[in-house]
């Protein structure tokens, strides 16, 4: 922060200090402590040898190894890389990811999130509408609607995107049965697809979607009535075109998702190899 004040207002060192009411000494401080690079190392070489150790374990393979860290010290250690693994993840799922700190989507194709939002029909019978957006592009990729959407539209769904524009690299979805049940690993398995499953009751792990969603709701959803299904699929087709061709955003730069997917594209054959 001091850092930051000086180089912003062009103030000095003193006057920076004195404004976050920070002691100079403290500034100038510098840890002495440690920094514990080799087992740092180790750990993550343990780990990601181990993908289902959690840190006791790893810790009885340190302490074997000859290892002389205490425990306390060990778990601050394990916690600061991240090597914790995700909890209630969904047992023998073949395709899910073990232990990885989220990585955010690198290009078009790379990461697709999925989530269900729920509505009604006008004559009062509930609906889902299953959303796919690619996490780069913000592009909405497909909303499929029915009175019950089960594991196998979704295994559908991922089908017809794959003929209409590949398959990505990695897809981030909740713990739901229609994502983790046997008939999604198994397609995403054979395709080698990663699921990349959120944590219990962080929505942020998929923020994006979850965005999306709050924008689906407020602009389509709440703004129509539904007098049939065949009626809520041809609006919210309408909308999710329109959302895709003329919706500016602001984290694309002003940019349509259509548009930012063309030029993301186009630099990224400008840069590849010839």
């Amino acid at each position: 922060m001091v850092n930051y004040l000086m180089n912003r207002d062009d103030v000095g060192q003193r006057q920076a200090c004195r404004c976050v009411l920070l002691h100079r000494s403290m500034y100038y401080y510098r840890s002495r402590m440690d920094p514990l690079t080799a087992l740092r190392q180790r750990m993550r070489e343990l780990a990601h040898a181990r993908l289902r150790f959690g840190y006791r374990r790893i810790y009885m393979l340190l302490r074997r190894e000859g290892w002389d860290v205490g425990k306390q010290r060990f778990y601050r250690v394990y916690c600061e890389e991240n090597l914790g693994l995700r909890r209630k993840r969904p047992w023998r799922h073949a395709s899910a990811v073990h232990r990885v700190v989220k990585q955010p989507a690198a290009g078009p194709n790379d990461v697709w999130g999925m989530d269900f939002v729920a509505d009604q029909l006008a004559d009062g019978r509930k609906i889902r509408t299953l959303t796919v957006v690619d996490l780069f592009t913000r592009e909405c990729l497909a909303i499929e609607v029915g009175f019950s959407l089960r594991a196998e539209h979704v295994v559908s769904v991922m089908k017809q995107l794959q003929f209409e524009r590949g398959l990505p690299r990695r897809r981030s979805c909740d713990n739901g049965s229609e994502f983790s049940g046997g008939q999604m690993d198994l397609w995403a398995y054979s395709h080698q697809i990663q699921i990349d499953f959120n944590r219990r009751g962080k929505p942020t792990d998929n923020a994006i979607v979850e965005s999306f969603n709050g924008k689906f709701r407020e602009e389509c959803l709440n703004a129509h009535w539904f007098e049939s299904v065949d009626d809520a699929k041809y609006k919210i087709d309408a909308w999710r075109w329109d959302y895709n061709e003329h919706r500016p955003h602001r984290s694309l730069e002003g940019l349509t998702p259509r548009e930012f997917a063309i030029r993301s594209r186009s630099i990224g054959v400008a840069n590849s190899p010839t």
